[in-house]
């Protein structure tokens, strides 16, 4: 796998930690592909993760979110032992988790036919939407004149 140093961006930048912490992060990131997941885009702000967890069932399986990340856990406790001749199906214990973008909210989550769907919505805030602004210090002479030629 190759790795790359960002410390030389580190000095050159400004307020972009987080960025070079996902990116260390994903390099850092193991070959782990259980359970297997899909995430969609269902719309412009709308986003869909679905995991397959064959095997588990919704009391099985907790889903958090907190602070830009959405983690996903499995267990299960066997309670019965049971003797397989062949185990295809992994019900092993799972932690799986999900860096979301600023203003990324998990909305809900609902489990069917083997699937776990978690719905993501990006929800900007009007404060920081953009909004035009007026120039002001315009004479008011030109101003005058404007109106006079539209009416």
């Amino acid at each position: 796998m190759r790795t790359y140093d960002f410390s030389p961006l580190w000095r050159s930048t400004i307020g972009f930690d987080r960025l070079f912490d996902l990116a260390e992060t994903a390099q850092r990131a193991g070959e782990d592909n259980y359970p297997p997941y899909n995430i969609e885009r269902l719309s412009e702000d709308r986003y869909q993760i679905s995991l397959a967890v064959a095997g588990f069932s919704p009391d099985e399986i907790s889903v958090t979110a907190a602070q830009n990340v959405v983690t996903i856990e499995g267990g299960r406790a066997d309670k019965i032992e049971r003797e397989y001749l062949y185990r295809g199906i992994s019900a092993r214990p799972f932690k799986r988790q999900f860096s979301l973008a600023d203003y990324v909210q998990v909305k809900s989550a609902a489990f069917e036919n083997g699937l776990l769907k978690i719905e993501l919505v990006r929800e900007i805030p009007e404060a920081m939407k953009p909004r035009r602004i007026a120039i002001n210090g315009a004479p008011a002479s030109n101003v005058q004149q404007l109106e006079a030629k539209a009416a």
